[in-house]
């Protein structure tokens, strides 16, 4: 629609960036008006991201926002790549609405600094249930004295944990700093209680062909346990919650990490 709000889409030949892509373009409030990718330059978005009733050339190049008078871009790319990116759309007064993993406090604070004329949101995970599972976990972290994470990815992911995980040992250790000690005096195998998080919460990454994200969040007390588990078995659970950011950024000024914000948590 000529008055929808005009989006671009940075790694758009990537699979997640095709995902949104293809999100984007099916939902009448929005216009699919660019796309950024440097291993498509100059072809045909369809071709590329297979989205129909959408129709002009990927750019590698991020000027082509510009010149399509881009209201906010989505950028599902790599840290290095994103960190350049969201410089790009603070000085331009492009809306930022980000999935990329990898950033760390100095980012957040360097991000928060120069999105003066336009906002950012970075979420870790945009699936509407992984965000409802971490608020849980969180709620429930005060009455418990013990606790684990388990997140399985795709064997194709290259980072561990997932930032989800990190977000949720952050939240969980933030609502309780009261937790047993780990009762373990020795491993048998190096490692195998997993990496320890914040406040000794520890953390095990599975990395698995098959699968695409998924997070069980373990805690238990006396005589009882409570298991908090989310599945995202395709990337199409993640665009609702990209498309609700995208329509909304523009009333939640500066930065915003996490989704929660967005979902009104």
């Amino acid at each position: 629609m000529a008055d929808g709000i005009r989006v671009g889409v940075y790694g758009a030949g990537g699979r997640m960036g095709i995902a949104v892509s293809n999100a984007v373009c099916s939902d009448p409030d929005l216009d699919f008006v660019a796309a950024i990718d440097p291993s498509y330059d100059g072809i045909d978005v369809g071709e590329v991201t297979g989205v129909t009733g959408c129709s002009f050339a990927v750019s590698g190049d991020a000027e082509a926002l510009l010149h399509a008078n881009v209201d906010v871009v989505v950028d599902f790319t790599h840290i290095d790549a994103a960190r350049s990116n969201l410089e790009f759309c603070a000085a331009n007064g492009i809306h930022a609405v980000v999935g990329t993993s990898g950033f760390t406090e100095a980012d957040h604070a360097a991000i928060e600094k120069s999105f003066t004329s336009s906002n950012c949101v970075i979420a870790p995970n945009f699936a509407v249930g992984a965000v409802l599972m971490m608020r849980f976990a969180e709620l429930a972290a005060p009455f418990f004295e013990t606790a684990e994470v388990l997140e399985f990815h795709h064997d194709a992911k290259v980072d561990a944990p997932s930032g989800t995980a990190v977000s949720t040992v952050e939240r969980m250790a933030k609502a309780s700093s009261d937790w047993a000690p780990d009762p373990t005096k020795s491993e048998t195998i190096a490692g195998a209680r997993g990496a320890v998080g914040p406040a000794g919460i520890p953390v095990h990454s599975i990395r698995m062909r098959g699968m695409v994200a998924h997070q069980e969040v373990v805690l238990g007390t006396m005589g009882q346990s409570l298991s908090i588990r989310h599945d995202s078995n395709d990337r199409s659970s993640f665009m609702p919650g990209v498309v609700m950011a995208v329509k909304r950024i523009a009333t939640i000024p500066g930065l915003t990490v996490g989704l929660d914000t967005v979902l009104g948590l």
